[in-house]
């Protein structure tokens, strides 16, 4: 995984600044300058092209192989929208590349990609910290407990962004459709539901990671902990639900391109590992039971 995740980064980096001359050449005036610029663009997009390359064979093939896994069992997982959302980009960007002609996204693939795996491996080393929380059974109840609810609400959250995204993209195909595709990508981009995965295993992480620093925990501290890594839990659950109820609107009328898309995605993320790391300083912080009560309240 740190080998695609730092790949993917390097893509990222690179691809952005190759994007930066298309960046000018929107604000451009003198006709000299723009040819120029042209010129630039398209030699700047086949090396992007050429640098997202193994970023789509190789960074994302755990998502193309989650996609088509649960496709084939006919269901829907948080692969499928993502995957749907980097092709969306993609197979237009490299289509106007090679006819030289068009928009690209080349820097929104690489940035989903990098910000996608970020966000997972933030999740992975969060679930092996939380997976010692078996040596405290009230932790490990509460932990399938919630993490049942937080995927049956990510699985109908998905479904409805991935029917919104189609059905504003077809509306902005009527109407505009120079404006069609990025409305769509941005949309699926924002259709995954990444920081819901996170909200579980990283509060309930933080609490684990806190009981361990204790050498003989009380029945009553562990459930102090508990609470309080459930209410966390629930906080990063409905505070990224809320966070794309706001970004939702914004990128179907158009005002979210994909690359903030995908940053907002990262943004979201991290508020919920910056959360856990809160509750984490709080509960050590706390010498006595009644400490841990009131960081629990």
């Amino acid at each position: 995984m740190l080998a695609r995740l730092s790949l993917a980064w390097l893509a990222a980096m690179q691809v952005m600044m190759f994007a930066f001359p298309g960046y000018l050449r929107e604000y451009e005036t003198n006709l000299d300058n723009r040819l120029m610029l042209d010129q630039a663009v398209f030699i700047m997009n086949w090396i992007s092209f050429a640098l997202t390359m193994p970023v789509m064979v190789y960074c994302a093939w755990p998502i193309w192989g989650g996609a088509l896994r649960r496709m084939l069992q006919g269901g829907v997982s948080m692969d499928v929208p993502v995957a749907l959302g980097i092709a969306a980009a993609f197979l237009p960007s490299a289509y106007a590349t090679m006819i030289g002609y068009g928009e690209v996204y080349f820097e929104s693939v690489c940035m989903f990609v990098a910000f996608l795996l970020t966000a997972r491996y933030l999740e992975y080393s969060a679930r092996v910290t939380s997976g010692l929380a078996g040596r405290h059974p009230v932790l490990a109840g509460l932990r399938e407990r919630l993490s049942a609810s937080a995927n049956k609400v990510a699985f109908w959250f998905v479904v409805i962004q991935l029917a919104l995204a189609v059905a504003v993209g077809l509306a902005w195909y009527v109407l505009d459709p120079a404006h069609a595709l990025p409305v769509t990508v941005a949309l699926f981009v924002m259709s995954c539901p990444c920081a819901m995965s996170m909200s579980v295993p990283t509060a309930l992480a933080a609490s684990d990671a806190a009981l361990l620093r204790r050498e003989s925990p009380s029945d009553a501290e562990v459930e102090a902990v508990a609470r309080a890594g459930q209410r966390v839990a629930r906080q990063n659950l409905y505070g990224s639900i809320a966070w794309h109820l706001l970004m939702t609107p914004l990128a179907a009328i158009g005002l979210v391109q994909p690359w903030l898309a995908t940053v907002s995605m990262l943004v979201s993320s991290l508020a919920v590992a910056a959360n856990a790391w809160w509750l984490y300083r709080q509960l050590i912080s706390q010498d006595g039971e009644g400490g841990l009560q009131a960081v629990a309240a």
